[in-house]
C-alpha cells in the first residue's frame, strides 16, 4: 500500500489529479492510514495507468468510468461475450483516435518542415 505522494510519484501525475480521479470516481483510495491518508493498493494504481493511457486520446471521464467496470467485470467473468464486444468497442475507438492523432502528427511535422525552410532561406 502506499500513500497518494508516493503514487503521484510513481505514476508521474499530481496530488490534485489523483484527488479528482477519486472525486469522480474512477479511483478509490483502497484503504486510508490511521491518520487518514489515502492508501493506494495494485489495483488502484493500475486504474490510474489505464486513465493516464486514455487520456491522451481524448476519452472522457464518463468513457474511462466505463471501461474501469468493464474491465473489473472481465475479471470477474472473463467467457462474458457481451463484455468482449464492448471491449472491442472501446478498442475500435482507441485505434481510430491513435490515427487521428498520428494524422494529426503528420500535419505538425509538415509545418515545422516548413518553418525550417523558411528558417534555411532567411539565414543564406
Amino acid at each position: 500500500m502506499l500513500q497518494i505522494g508516493q503514487v503521484a510519484d510513481r505514476m508521474g501525475l499530481s496530488l490534485r489529479t489523483i484527488r479528482f480521479y477519486e472525486e469522480n470516481g474512477l479511483v478509490p483510495p483502497t484503504g486510508r492510514t490511521a491518520g487518514g491518508f489515502r492508501l493506494y493498493g495494485e489495483d488502484a494504481i493500475g486504474r490510474l495507468e489505464v486513465i493516464k493511457r486514455m487520456k491522451p486520446l481524448g476519452f472522457t471521464l464518463e468513457e474511462m468510468r466505463e471501461l474501469l467496470t468493464l474491465l473489473d467485470d472481465l475479471a470477474e467473468r472473463p467467457a462474458d461475450a457481451a463484455l468482449a464486444d464492448r471491449l472491442r468497442m472501446f478498442h475500435e475507438a482507441a485505434i481510430a483516435r491513435v490515427t487521428a492523432l498520428r494524422e494529426q502528427l503528420a500535419v505538425a511535422e509538415g509545418f515545422a518542415g516548413t518553418l525550417a525552410g523558411h528558417l534555411e532561406s532567411s539565414a543564406r
